[in-house]
């Protein structure tokens, strides 16, 4: 032990003095040096003083709600007022505008009241809670629960009903425009397996360049290039982007003999010349990157691999069945056209398949 040793004891009885004790060899000294600051004193807010203010207060919290309550509507109200349209820029700028405006109006208005509420109404004593490692007695979680009880009552939570009810209601409002939001993702008529049975790929329909629309010739075609299809016409469409996400394909020419196709699909494809769709099975991202060495299509939200080599088939990754492959032929002009649509619905394998498909 050294020569002087000096240790503050602070205390834990509420008092305000602390001990500080001084060793000298054997002996002990003890005085009362430190002491403890304790609390600042207690300043009392406006609210607290004048029933009036506490009531301006109740007024603008319950004005914020309410407020909140008429973004919510309005977000909604935008939705429809403001649709988007085919091939109209504005009109997706219009409807993002007003819907973000409402839903900003929304959210922010309930942080602004809830915080105005906590700052201004509810209790404002100071107070010190000492933890316990441990669990605590029944008598301290019965204790708990009391302070719960009174800070119910002191925030004005079930004396203040206008205030909670406009609050309840603010909060209440505020999922459903994502119902519409959600809803409106997926077709417009049917179940999504009935909308993505079948695409505008159909006997006849030429092989274009997405996004030129310019018709494909197999003998532009080389071993080892890629070509990003779509059908001749799509652009023409009343909605493109819509019968895109279904008919979009990407084109690939290997060695002939590196194909393995079933015997009932052996006439699907166009010396080497394969079409598989572009949406990848698994939740419908574009599958864009293929490694012209190992025949693999990739996807780069999740990293499914698919082989070409043999009809597209799952290698890795999450999604759980093949791509849709898309039969191709050549015209009398050398064009490449489609032999009918897809033998299954593009997309997703989450959403139920049914149907009578294009044989």
């Amino acid at each position: 032990m050294a020569a002087d040793e000096h240790t503050a004891v602070v205390p834990t009885d509420g008092t305000n003095t602390a001990t500080h004790v001084v060793k000298t060899g054997t002996a002990v000294e003890r005085s009362d040096a430190l002491q403890n600051p304790g609390l600042p004193p207690h300043r009392p807010r406006v609210t607290d003083e004048s029933p009036k203010a506490a009531e301006r207060a109740e007024r603008a919290v319950i004005g914020l709600f309410f407020l909140s309550f008429i973004g919510t509507v309005f977000s909604m109200t935008a939705y429809f007022a403001f649709p988007i349209t085919a091939n109209n820029l504005m009109s997706v700028r219009l409807n993002n505008l007003f819907l973000g405006l409402g839903l900003a109006l929304a959210l922010l208005c309930i942080g602004i009241g809830a915080v105005h509420w906590g700052k201004a109404l509810m209790h404002d004593h100071e107070g010190i809670d000492i933890r316990h490692p441990v669990r605590g007695s029944d008598e301290t979680r019965q204790k708990a629960i009391e302070i719960m009880h009174v800070a119910n009552v002191e925030s004005g939570f079930v004396r203040r009903s206008l205030l909670r009810n406009s609050m309840i209601a603010a909060v209440a409002a505020l999922p459903f425009p994502a119902i519409f939001l959600f809803r409106d993702l997926g077709p417009s008529s049917g179940t999504p397996a009935e909308a993505y049975s079948h695409t505008m790929w159909k006997a006849g329909t030429r092989l274009t360049k997405d996004p030129t629309g310019t018709p494909i010739r197999a003998a532009d075609v080389t071993i080892g290039s890629v070509f990003h299809v779509i059908p001749d016409g799509l652009n023409d469409t009343a909605d493109p982007l819509e019968e895109k996400g279904k008919a979009a394909v990407l084109l690939m020419r290997l060695d002939p003999a590196d194909l393995h196709p079933r015997p009932e699909r052996r006439g699907w494809a166009y010396d080497g010349i394969v079409a598989y769709s572009k949406i990848c099975t698994h939740v419908g991202c574009p599958v864009a990157l293929y490694e012209q060495q190992t025949h693999h299509l990739l996807c780069p939200c999740h990293q499914s691999q698919f082989d070409i080599t043999h009809e597209a088939d799952v290698i890795f990754g999450p999604a759980s069945r093949p791509l849709p492959q898309l039969p191709i032929k050549v015209d009398a002009e050398g064009y490449l056209i489609a032999q009918s649509d897809f033998h299954e619905p593009t997309g997703p394998s989450f959403w139920e398949r049914r149907g009578d498909y294009n044989t």
